[in-house]
């Protein structure tokens, strides 16, 4: 049984939770998927909430976030030390939007607002390198977006692994403990149209227009959470 930590750092909003549950709930659907045995444990960071100890669980993910990772915010200045802290004991680490960003802007790195503006809809990443060895001959892979801030310069023992027209960082590795990805493995079709019906006049209707069509393309989301679990588990 390979035990994950959840550090949850943002909550759908209330009148999205009605139909989609909360962020642990789209995790935990997603990895269920995969059909790999593994248990969930879940901390709200943004209320500091950690677990007692690193070996509590065999490895950690960042879920994503309307914050920013440069928002002068008490609790994202700890969770960048127990990023430092996991990266200082190689203890394994995905990092999901948000947390892609996160361990990019604390381990020497950087993020900031793209100027292309958001990136959302479903996004082609090509993939520079094998993920998983299971699937070696995975040549790109398609995810949900929606973020606004991007890495603009990985950290310095870094290895870029995915990359998009659209985002060149939108993966990375450090060493054999660190894996992050952009996009969203968690994010349904569903729950992706309610956000840019919620966000079209932000977005413009362009960008709007093109987003949802884009949301009838086939996902790797399940693909992508399988990656996770044996990253985390040690299989690779």
């Amino acid at each position: 049984m390979i035990s994950i930590g959840l550090l949850q750092t943002d909550s759908v909003l209330p009148h999205l939770q009605e139909t989609h549950g909360d962020y642990p709930a789209m995790f935990r659907q997603v990895l269920e998927q995969t059909k790999l045995d593994f248990e969930l444990s879940v901390f709200d960071v943004e209320q500091g909430c950690y677990p007692a100890d690193l070996d509590d669980c065999d490895g950690y993910v960042i879920t994503g976030s309307r914050k920013s990772v440069y928002d002068d915010e008490p609790w994202i200045t700890v969770l960048g030390s127990f990023v430092k802290e996991l990266d200082d004991q190689q203890k394994k680490l995905v990092g999901i939007c948000f947390g892609h960003q996160l361990v990019a802007h604390v381990l020497g790195g950087k993020t900031q607002a793209s100027p292309k503006g958001w990136g959302v809809g479903c996004h082609k990443t090509r993939l520079l390198v094998p993920v998983d060895r299971s699937m070696p001959d995975i040549l790109e892979f398609s995810l949900l977006s929606s973020h606004r801030d991007q890495v603009s310069e990985l950290p310095p023992r870094a290895d870029l692994i995915a990359s998009s027209p659209f985002c060149e960082y939108a993966g990375m590795r450090i060493q054999d403990h660190i894996l992050t990805f952009q996009g969203h493995p968690e994010f349904t079709p569903a729950y992706a149209r309610d956000l840019l019906d919620m966000r079209r006049e932000l977005l413009g209707e362009e960008t709007y227009r093109i987003s949802i069509s884009s949301l009838q393309q086939s996902l790797d989301r399940v693909t992508v959470a399988a990656w996770m679990i044996r990253f985390i588990g040690g299989e690779y």
